[in-house]
């Protein structure tokens, strides 16, 4: 059986450390700390060039909810346009109406956009108030797989949900557990949930090289993030998870 892995890469760095890892695709995104973001076209060209696994790239262009004004959806349009002239091999996107069901008229739009490249729903799905009917307004869109914890903060608490979803896709779409993933849990993540693919960041936080610090001061807002450290994602945590996936 094949089993697929993804990880989510925040940068240039992290895709490259994906693929030495044994990755099958990596999802590219910006602001991690706020669940990702989209990319700058920069990076995704960079990018581009650097690896020759997949490359999906998230389309979200703020952090917050997933309900999106027609400027944001505007945004939205015109990022899938660009990641596709820039070599993407997916898009990863998602939009809810304010009463937490997917907006089938906007996604299948997205969709229809993105062709031919892959479409996968993205944790906004985790946000919906019915996930049974989100997951078949979802395959009615089009999209090729959909990203989810199961509903909870992380896959290992909502593996019976995603068990569930799995069923009930019954091979129409893609249900891929990610949040939380690791090499201590894939095992498993895998004999519970039954699906085959799956997705990760496996980041470290590695110390900056600034010597001068002004511990004083801080820049980053959110409290989680750290100063003068950079999340990356780490070679050895994406191989241990790749050689249990063989």
């Amino acid at each position: 059986m094949e089993y697929k892995l993804e990880i989510c890469a925040n940068s240039v760095q992290s895709t490259i450390n994906a693929q030495k890892g044994g990755a099958d695709r990596v999802e590219l995104c910006d602001n991690l700390w706020e669940g990702g973001t989209t990319p700058s076209a920069a990076t995704i060209k960079i990018v581009r060039k650097n690896i020759d696994i997949g490359l999906f790239v998230i389309i979200r262009p703020r952090g917050g909810d997933f309900l999106y004004s027609d400027l944001e959806f505007e945004v939205i349009k015109e990022d899938i346009r660009i990641a596709k002239e820039l070599g993407a091999d997916g898009i990863v996107s998602g939009i809810l109406d304010a009463d937490g069901n997917i907006d089938v008229a906007r996604m299948s739009e997205l969709v229809e956009l993105s062709y031919p490249l892959q479409f996968t729903c993205h944790r906004a799905f985790d946000l919906t108030s019915d996930p049974f009917k989100a997951l078949e307004d979802v395959i009615s869109c089009g999209a090729k797989r959909i990203l989810s914890s199961g509903l909870q903060n992380s896959v290992p608490l909502g593996r019976d949900m995603l068990r569930q979803l799995n069923e009930k896709a019954d091979g129409r779409i893609i249900i891929m557990p990610g949040g939380g993933v690791n090499e201590n849990n894939i095992l498993e993540i895998v004999d519970e949930t039954g699906c085959k693919e799956f997705h990760m960041t496996g980041k470290v936080v590695v110390d900056g090289n600034m010597k001068f610090r002004n511990h004083d001061l801080k820049i980053n807002g959110a409290p989680q993030i750290p100063e003068f450290g950079i999340a990356v994602s780490d070679v050895g945590k994406i191989r241990k998870v790749r050689d249990v996936l063989k």
